[in-house]
């Protein structure tokens, strides 16, 4: 994985740009630590970050290739899990190729066949293409939303980058975040629309989008999106199907020229994960080494939940053991996850999760010191319907963000004026009907089917995409690679189109999936309840979290006042957190996050001078 970042200009001569570049390549140092590289002519420069993963000889970038005469340009994050059958089709057609990295089949297949080829594309990435011939600038990002793509556009050009401080480090990119921008943070937070950068001037290509610029204009198009067509499998065929595309998208992931690992939480998802890849490994005679994550005194703290039943840690044990894995447990203490609460903030450049952030950043960190991949099982719940809310009939068919009850409490915390004439419930409910509009269903979907067609699309571009922007941010800000197997856009378009009674398989969350894993797994850890991301049930992590407020909201200057009301935030500190009747968001933000995400939210303020307009 890398980082990449550009500049497009048809007005002025970007030749002598060389210490504005530095700047945007030296803010992605961390996502690409191994190398960096530059490409310039009159009209466009761009930079590249590398973390060498795959070809460290022949694939550096900016990568240049000619064909026909014509001089193409890529600057490319991601990876190809298809690279070998592309580069096939391409040989047949008589190209050649000087190395054997994924950015050379990529470059060589717009090359050839032009913006078509995203068709033949299966993979994570974001990548801009500079035509120099034709002076036209081709943008595309994954499918899934894996790999993220910010650009800021202008009336003379662009400015793009892996991440927004890559644009803020621009002179033309201020740190402004208006009204709207304000009610992101405060009606929607950690969550963001998808294409939104909060900071004004800055979006986001959103997942299956392209778009394409030259001195004639600038046009974003989508080229992927969830479609509704008939499952015509019966149980036993759509059972075998699902086994096939998890298996080869976790077998397609394990190819890398640099030590790789699996994260295992003891889970359906890693589990399953973690398995096939033991066994992959054991054919080339090698161990895998899995990697979880728990808090010091757990086992003490710990209280049993309908959304958490049980510790992970006896869990993990057993399946390392089945699968004979080299594993190790990284235990965080209070002090780390809430030290590291401000350099999540900076991984991300808005105010996340709290802990569930920092907690991942150095878990990370502390991965990276033997490996620079590892796979983990992000978004399988967002498929398979693995949250409570798909399952709970009294919510499912109510309208909004079945995660975000909480418009009316979370607005009560709002300093008047702040989001100027924006009405919360209202902005909430577009943000949510805007979403659920795009749905395509069939004429024979039942009523039930409908709806999870519905919560699919809630799910997909929205939770989901919260977290696989929190996986990204933590692992790249450790020069980390982060693969995700359930993004493969071929189980996501399968998983949309499985009628409810399959997916939900004996009546059980993700019960489909699981019925796959019964091929793999011990049938305890098959049929286990699910357990989302550990958090610490310490109480000393909520007394640091309560100490850090009071000196905030008591400094003579506080930034949070901007935004939230005085009053409201001295009752938060004098209830601890009581007066706020739900949890912020859903099962991973309860209490102490929502101090953690105000602590973070006013770091955010601080640290990027965020102008509020």
């Amino acid at each position: 994985m890398c980082g990449i970042a550009g500049w497009i200009d048809f007005k002025n001569n970007l030749i002598e740009q060389n210490e504005i570049m530095s700047v945007l390549s030296d803010t992605l140092i961390a996502r690409g630590p191994d190398a960096g590289g530059k490409w310039k002519c009159k009209e466009a420069y761009l930079v590249h970050r590398r973390l060498i993963v795959v070809d460290p000889e022949n694939g550096g970038q900016p990568m240049v290739r000619e064909r026909q005469g014509k001089k193409y340009v890529l600057t490319y994050n991601g990876e190809l899990y298809n690279t070998e059958d592309i580069r096939a089709k391409l040989l047949a057609q008589g190209c050649e190729f000087e190395g054997h990295s994924d950015t050379e089949v990529l470059l060589t297949a717009y090359m050839v066949w032009g913006e078509r080829f995203l068709e033949e594309l299966n993979g994570i990435y974001a990548f801009a293409i500079w035509d120099d011939y034709n002076k036209t600038l081709f943008m595309a990002r994954d499918r899934v939303g894996v790999k993220p793509f910010f650009y800021h556009k202008y009336d003379d050009g662009i400015i793009f980058g892996s991440e927004i401080k890559t644009l803020l480090a621009h002179p033309y990119v201020k740190p402004e975040v208006d009204k709207e921008g304000v009610a992101s943070i405060v009606l929607l937070g950690p969550a963001k629309k998808c294409g939104d950068g909060i900071f004004k001037g800055i979006k986001e290509l959103e997942p299956g989008e392209f778009a394409r610029l030259s001195s004639d204009g600038f046009e974003v198009k989508k080229y992927w999106r969830l479609k509704a067509e008939p499952h015509e499998q019966n149980l036993e065929e759509t059972i075998d199907t699902l086994k096939f595309l998890v298996t080869d998208a976790i077998k397609r992931q394990l190819v890398s020229d640099v030590p790789l690992c699996t994260f295992l939480s003891g889970g359906l998802d890693s589990s399953l994960i973690s398995t096939i890849a033991a066994s992959e490994m054991i054919k080339k005679g090698k161990i895998l080494s899995t990697y979880s994550v728990d808090y010091k005194d757990n086992h003490k703290n710990f209280v049993a939940s309908s959304f958490q039943p049980d510790e992970d840690a006896p869990w993990i044990e057993r399946m390392s053991e089945y699968i004979g894995s080299s594993h190790t447990n990284v235990v965080l203490d209070t002090p780390i996850i809430f030290d590291t609460l401000e350099q999540a903030v900076d991984a991300r450049d808005l105010p996340g999760m709290g802990d569930v952030d920092s907690s991942l950043l150095v878990f990370c960190k502390w991965a990276r010191k033997d490996f620079v991949v590892g796979i983990s099982g992000e978004s399988a719940d967002e498929l398979f319907g693995g949250y409570p809310w798909y399952h709970n009939h009294d919510i499912l068919f109510e309208k909004g963000f079945p995660w975000s009850k909480s418009t009316s409490e979370r607005a009560m915390l709002l300093k008047k004026g702040a989001i100027g004439d924006i009405d919360p419930n209202k902005f909430v409910e577009k943000a949510y009907s805007d979403t659920v509009s795009k749905t395509e269903y069939l004429e024979t979907d039942s009523r039930v089917d409908r709806r999870m067609r519905e919560m699919f699309m809630l799910n997909f571009y929205w939770f989901m995409q919260n977290l696989l922007d929190r996986k990204d941010r933590m692992s790249m800000a450790s020069g980390f690679e982060a693969r995700v197997p359930f993004c493969d856009h071929r189980i996501a378009e399968y998983a949309y189109n499985m009628p409810w009674d399959l997916k939900a398989y004996k009546g059980r969350e993700k019960g489909i999936l699981r019925r796959v894993a019964q091929d793999f797994l011990p049938r305890d850890v098959v049929w286990r309840k699910k357990s989302p991301y550990p958090k610490t049930y310490n109480p000393d992590y909520m007394n640091v979290l309560l100490v850090k407020f009071e000196k905030i909201i008591n400094e003579k200057e506080c930034r949070l006042f901007e935004i939230f009301d005085k009053g409201k935030m001295f009752e938060l500190l004098s209830t601890r957190g009581e007066s706020f009747k739900k949890n912020w968001f859903g099962q991973l933000m309860s209490l102490p996050q929502l101090f953690a995400y105000l602590i973070q939210v006013n770091y955010w303020l601080n640290k990027y001078n965020v102008i509020l307009k």
